[in-house]
């Protein structure tokens, strides 16, 4: 029985393991997306978002708290410099987990490991939503057209309608008035 067992092992011994987190953490920082298991994804996240954590504060200390599990220069100076900006606001949940579905040759779940304030795409998404609005034709009285945003090939039909559905709304022919 597994009663508390918290740490996924992933069939390795301590110290590969804490040297595969440390390489992927220095890659996920790097990088800002990585390709893994599902498994080792989530034994990333548990090791990474601590890290991050520790970044939001630009002290001495801190900085060499994260080199000794890092053991990488140049990630925590990225880190530091431009990870921690970023993600001073948010409280927490620094990075994303998206699967992609299984790997050909073993048929293990795999997923793209990703800083959540680093997706472009995702980012881009809702700022294109936002800035939608609806364009359509308004219609002050009768048979009148206001704003126009289509070709005027386009709005002859719509104006047929229109008066047909008057013709049917009040019995009588628009055409006989004119």
């Amino acid at each position: 029985m597994r009663h508390n067992k918290v740490i996924n092992h992933l069939g390795r011994t301590s110290s590969h393991r804490k040297a595969m987190l440390s390489n992927m953490a220095t890659s996920l920082i790097i990088h800002k997306r990585i390709t893994t298991t599902t498994a080792k994804a989530k034994a990333l996240r548990t090791f990474v978002e601590p890290l991050i954590t520790k970044s939001k504060d630009d002290s001495t200390h801190s900085r060499r708290v994260v080199f000794s599990y890092l053991k990488d220069k140049t990630a925590v100076a990225e880190l530091f410099r431009e990870v921690s900006p970023k993600i001073a606001e948010r409280p927490g949940g620094y990075t994303r987990i998206l699967k992609i579905g299984n790997r050909i040759g073993d048929n293990a779940d795999m997923c793209i490991v990703e800083l959540v304030d680093y997706n472009e795409a995702m980012l881009g998404g809702e700022a294109a939503k936002t800035k939608t609005t609806r364009r359509r034709r308004t219609i002050k009285k009768k048979g009148e057209v206001v704003a126009e945003t289509k070709a005027p090939k386009a709005t002859k039909p719509k104006e047929e309608k229109i008066e047909k559905s008057d013709e049917k709304a009040t019995g009588e022919s628009v055409q006989e008035e004119k």
